[in-house]
């Protein structure tokens, strides 16, 4: 196994431990889509699923995680910043590092794994938004991908903010091509990313109200006309059970 490729799992094996058997639990699932007033029709409104974050990872994390972590770390504390008040934890989950930054030291960590020379992670791919509505506290993330080009690894970075206070310091002063990837995770999910250059919506209208990808967004939205038949949403239709 080379160096550019990610160690074996802290089991020593590469498959990954099932989620209801650590972790943290944020919700019990019941049915499909969201429906809980007997219209799912998908036939598996009997379906019962735990919701569950992996939890943090203890060293070694195996391959060459411990050695961003180290260098990360390391890094921090010459800048006078203690690594436990900006990394929140460490998690190795399906084969993947990631470091959860607590958002008023987001900035710092970006900047400090792109110019660090023994990181370089150069490229950030984007930021995704993810909606946990029973994290509570911290209902709202957000998943940076970054690579190194100069030492071919990929890490992630995940934020996490409450609903009452959706704000994320933005990355584009770090990672221009972020522009309008937060512009997207801003219209879909309503994360506001301060100093953004032009925070607008990017996809819906700009007058349309609420965040299409929230978890708690209706489903269906527009009424649907067939031949005359009006079409309710999926979460108001007749159940067949």
């Amino acid at each position: 196994m080379s160096d550019h490729t990610h160690g074996e799992g802290q089991n020593g094996n590469a498959v990954p431990a099932p989620r209801d058997t650590g972790g943290e639990v944020i919700r019990v699932r019941k049915g499909m889509f969201g429906a809980n007033n007997g219209g799912d029709t998908s036939g598996y409104g009997g379906l019962i699923r735990t919701v569950t974050l992996p939890g943090a990872a203890s060293r070694p994390y195996g391959g060459w995680f411990d050695e961003v972590a180290d260098e990360l770390e390391g890094a921090l504390e010459e800048q006078d910043l203690l690594p436990e008040n900006a990394i929140e934890k460490t998690v190795v989950d399906r084969d993947e590092l990631t470091f959860h930054i607590a958002r008023e030291h987001l900035l710092q960590v970006a900047r400090t794994l792109r110019d660090d020379p023994a990181l370089r992670f150069e490229l950030c791919t984007g930021v995704s938004g993810v909606h946990f509505p029973g994290d509570k506290g911290r209902e709202l993330h957000a998943v940076y991908h970054l690579r190194s080009l100069t030492h071919g690894r990929l890490i992630r970075l995940e934020v996490s903010a409450p609903d009452s206070d959706p704000h994320i310091p933005s990355l584009v002063e770090v990672y221009p091509t972020n522009d309008w990837h937060e512009r997207e995770a801003y219209d879909f999910f309503g994360l506001i990313f301060d100093e953004h250059p032009a925070l607008t919506r990017i996809m819906m209208p700009d007058d349309w109200q609420g965040f299409p990808q929230r978890k708690d967004y209706p489903l269906g939205g527009i009424a649907v006309e067939y031949k005359g038949a009006q079409i309710p949403a999926p979460d108001q239709r007749r159940s067949y059970s």
